[in-house]
């Protein structure tokens, strides 16, 4: 036989015998509670009238004779046992118990028939006897019976429950011949179902197999109008639902890889148990997740404790854990970090985390930051200066040419906060967008020889030599007074910090698609911690030297952005006391 016949064989075989147990079990219940109601209802009966018998004798011991007596011809009458219990609980006569052992029998004062006969007039219960070692039904009944007066005591009814114990046995007999019987007819037809029905079955397993198997064009050939032929239809459709189901999936996976791949935040799925689900090429990056990652623990995978622990955290709350941290893998990020467990309603399946990268964000407001704190401060001197000077002037009487000198003073410092507040509006400007900038064909090389001739005089004055680099120049598509702004930028910077007795060249040459502009000096150069933050406003290398030479400490700024406005880059390169060279170039025509 198969397995499904065996199934289909077994199965019936356990509803049979779940039927007759449960059926045995409820007529067993109720033949015992019947029973049991028809004894206690003769009890009541019997003791009412025992009751009427011994009223008047007192429920003492010195009438333990009497009483013993009267118990035993009623126990015989009423074919149970009778036993007759005081008011303080005490047995003073019973009809299964010799006299001369009444007083080895303990107090009947908490037996809950007893308690329930002296409180209410009538008492039940059903237990084991401790003194007869078998099951009894009691009924109890209060003296006297009509609660005129003080309780004197209680006349107890027992009777044994053999021949219910006997009955029920015959009936479990009857009932297991029964079920027997039923069991052998239902395994034959069982058996005869289970032929007819093999063939079918096995088909719709194929079937089904096969669809499981991906095989999602196969169908049940059953055309009828019974219910196989419905079982063939739902199979079909449950193939062709499955079918669009896995095209739909699989377009949606496809459309979820593409948004995930170009997300500019980094998105990374956990399960309950912290290993790594999914991380987009983002987060990746972001993280330095290199290698085979799914499947893996979070802590071997993105190596930061922060992280784990804000994972950890969001996976046990219900609301979202939102954390800036700091990561250190190819080079130093601030990643904003939201995390939260999925879904909303407990059990969780996991976690999602998202990374925005607001290492810009941040340094911009740093940048901000310092701007405004180094803005304040070169302002705030020369004020200070033209303020004391000319306090000086207003509350004290001074000379002429000592007048003359703190004029000067005043005169230099106020030109200096012209200066600072030009740059100011010049970087604002550049800041403001391209669209400002007016570019056209532009002869950079004319414009680079006017700057330079225009330098001249100053560079004789500082004793530093200036020599021009030049080849022909196609026109370059750029903002001519940008370019002069640029230029004169990193020509002023030159004299600044070349000594006397050096020597600044100027180089201009074509490229691929641009012109590119070199400025070199043999200066004081730059230190190489110092290059990546000279195009900060008001960055100085050397602060005394550039402030008594009257640089605002935002040229290279103004550089830089301009630059960047006119479609070029810039580049410096420098060595201590060896000099530096700055570089820009201009995209042609």
């Amino acid at each position: 036989m198969s397995r499904i016949q065996w199934k289909i064989m077994g199965t019936l075989t356990v509803l049979i015998l779940i039927v007759v147990g449960a059926s045995g079990f409820f007529v067993e219940r109720a033949l015992r509670d019947r029973t049991v109601a028809e004894i206690r209802l003769t009890l009541e009966h019997h003791a009412r009238l025992f009751a009427q018998v011994v009223e008047g004798v007192p429920l003492e011991p010195r009438e333990a004779e009497r009483l013993q007596a009267i118990a035993s011809r009623g126990a015989r009458a009423a074919d149970a046992r009778i036993t007759l219990i005081d008011a303080e609980g005490r047995v003073v006569a019973d009809s299964e118990v010799p006299i001369d052992l009444l007083a080895e029998i303990d107090s009947h004062a908490g037996r809950p028939e007893v308690v329930e006969a002296l409180a209410t007039g009538e008492g039940h219960d059903r237990r084991r006897s401790d003194t007869l070692k078998r099951e009894l039904v009691y009924v109890a009944l209060r003296l006297p019976e009509d609660g005129r007066g003080p309780p004197v005591g209680v006349v107890r009814f027992a009777v044994g429950l053999d021949q219910l114990e006997a009955a029920v046995a015959d009936l479990r007999w009857e009932l297991l011949a029964a079920g027997g019987l039923g069991l052998l007819v239902a395994l034959g037809l069982s058996y005869a179902l289970s032929l007819l029905t093999l063939r079918p079955i096995t088909e719709l397993r194929e079937v089904v197999s096969d669809i499981a198997a991906g095989k999602l064009g196969r169908r049940l050939g059953w055309d009828s109008d019974d219910e196989r032929g419905q079982i063939a239809a739902s199979i079909n459709r449950l193939a062709r639902q499955l079918r669009d189901s896995v095209d739909q999936a699989a377009r949606e996976n496809l459309q979820l890889e593409a948004v995930l791949k170009g997300m500019a935040e980094g998105v990374i799925v956990i399960d309950r148990g912290d290993k790594v689900l999914l991380a987009n090429p983002r987060a990746q990056e972001l993280l330095s997740i290199w290698g085979d990652y799914e499947g893996r623990p979070v802590p071997e995978v993105i190596r930061s404790p922060e992280i784990d622990e804000a994972l950890s955290e969001a996976s046990n709350s219900d609301d979202a854990v939102v954390r800036e941290i700091e990561v250190h893998a190819d080079k130093r990020r601030v990643l904003l970090m939201h995390a939260s467990g999925y879904p909303r309603a407990n059990p969780r399946s996991g976690t999602v985390a998202v990374f925005h990268d607001v290492s810009e964000l941040r340094r911009v407001d740093e940048v901000r930051r310092d701007f405004i704190a180094n803005a304040s401060h070169e302002l705030r001197t020369p004020l200070t200066s033209i303020q004391g000077f000319a306090d000086t002037l207003r509350s004290s009487q001074v000379g002429a040419e000592q007048q003359a000198q703190y004029l000067d003073v005043i005169v230099r410092n106020a030109q200096r906060m012209s200066s600072l507040i030009d740059d100011l509006l010049t970087l604002s400007r550049i800041e403001s967008g391209p669209a400002r900038l007016e570019k056209a064909p532009v002869d950079v090389l004319r414009v680079v020889e006017t700057v330079v001739a225009d330098f001249g005089p100053r560079y004789a004055e500082a004793e530093i030599e200036l020599a021009l680099h030049s080849e022909p120049l196609p026109s370059c598509h750029t903002d001519r007074d940008a370019v002069e702004q640029v230029l004169s930028n990193l020509l002023s910077n030159a004299v600044r910090y070349t000594n006397a007795g050096g020597r600044v060249d100027v180089h201009v040459r074509a490229g691929e698609g641009q012109v590119e502009i070199r400025v070199e000096d043999t200066g004081i150069g730059i230190p190489s911690q110092d290059l990546e933050r000279i195009f900060e406003r008001f960055y100085r290398v050397d602060t005394s030297r550039s402030r008594a030479l009257g640089s605002t400490g935002l040229g290279l700024s103004i550089v830089k952005h301009l630059v960047r406005s006119l479609g070029g880059e810039i580049r410096v390169e420098s060595e201590p006391d060896r000099g530096s060279k700055f570089s820009f170039s201009l995209p042609l025509a």
